[in-house]
Order: structure tokens, then C-alpha cells, then sequence
């Protein structure tokens, strides 16, 4: 995993808070979620091949 990385699920993260401020208060509370939602796939579709990765480790470290 490299620091890159790091800093752009960060970026996300800031930039789904800052339109998701800007939605609630402009009353628009279920774009505000779905918004939500895209930052949390965007970030997991980044992070599931680490977590295969490490699953992959841990199996041929215990040898199952």
C-alpha cells in the first residue's frame, strides 16, 4: 500500500463532506446519502484488492 493512496481515499473523504454539508443544507437529504454511498464504493473498489491480498497472505502463512 503506498502513501498515495492513503491521500486519495483522504480526498474523497473531504471532498463527499464537503458536498454532502452543501446538499443537507440546501434540503436535499437523500442526494446527500447517495452521495455518501459513492464515496464509500469508490474507496472500497481501491481497497478490496489489498484485503484479497492480505487474506491471501494469512491463508499461505497458516497453510490452509
Amino acid at each position: 500500500m503506498t502513501i498515495q493512496l492513503i491521500f486519495k481515499i483522504a480526498a474523497v473523504g473531504i471532498v463527499v463532506a464537503l458536498i454532502n454539508q452543501v446538499l443537507k443544507h440546501s434540503g436535499r437529504d437523500d442526494q446527500a446519502y447517495l452521495v455518501s454511498l459513492a464515496g464509500l464504493i469508490i474507496v472500497l473498489t481501491w481497497i478490496i484488492p489489498y484485503v484479497n491480498q492480505l487474506f491471501q497472505d494469512i491463508n499461505t502463512l497458516f497453510g490452509f
